[in-house]
């Protein structure tokens, strides 16, 4: 019986994208990148050059490895976006009653990367099929959900779905399309967690297997330094 219920145990820490040793920190709401998160490229580059994109597909340490692979992303932020509750911390949105999707804030240079792609990107990185949920990790807040700021973001996410339907790549598509609101960005141990965490179980488990699946259908944009 012990043997049964520990094995359990470890199952759950293995495939929960909610554990982690610090759910009492606070959610830091700012609009930039903190210097934890800053990669080089940001300082290099200077943000005013950059545009942003933000994007939900489950589990966002995972989502957040995929993006800072892709050439022309400066840096990908954790956080939350499409819910209710104004700075919500991880255990709220873990809840599920805050309404909010663990999002990525993508930082790119359009002149190596556009917007066009990183859709591209977001639909062949995770299954939109799956409604509420990702691999291992269920619930709305592991939603999916493409984002847009302006009337022409909005259009080429539309056109990619229709052409996904079309195409009948998938037997459905539960992706929301929505016009971002506000993004808060999630706590500091968040950020670059597969970075920074490999050693742990989700990590090597679900994250670094789908970034990897990722790399080997878009070989083509993934950035070789």
């Amino acid at each position: 019986m012990k043997r049964i219920v520990f094995s359990a145990f470890l199952i759950l820490v293995v495939t929960a994208c909610a554990q982690s040793q610090n759910a009492e920190n606070e959610t830091v709401n700012n609009t930039e990148p903190s210097e934890q998160t800053d990669n080089g490229y940001l300082r290099k580059t200077g943000i005013d050059t950059l545009q942003t994109a933000y994007f939900a597909s489950g589990c966002f340490w995972c989502v957040e490895g995929v993006y800072e692979a892709v050439e022309g992303v400066a840096e990908a932020e954790s956080g939350y976006a499409g819910g209710n509750k104004v700075d919500p911390t991880y255990a709220e949105v873990c809840s599920g009653l805050t309404g909010h999707a663990e999002t990525i804030k993508v930082y790119y240079d359009s002149t190596v990367v556009s917007f066009a792609e990183l859709v591209d990107v977001f639909f062949n990185s995770h299954d939109p099929s799956t409604l509420n949920q990702q691999g291992p990790d269920k619930g709305t807040q592991y939603r999916s959900i493409a984002f847009y700021e302006n009337e022409r973001e909005k259009a080429i996410i539309e056109e990619k779905i229709l052409t996904l339907r079309t195409e009948k790549v998938y037997g459905t598509i539960t992706t929301e399309v929505e016009e971002l609101d506000t993004f808060y960005v999630a706590e500091d141990y968040h950020q670059n967690f597969v970075e920074r965490n490999q050693k742990h179980p989700y990590v090597n488990s679900v994250s670094k297997p789908r970034i990897n699946r990722f790399k080997e259908k878009m070989p083509e944009v993934i950035d070789q330094d």
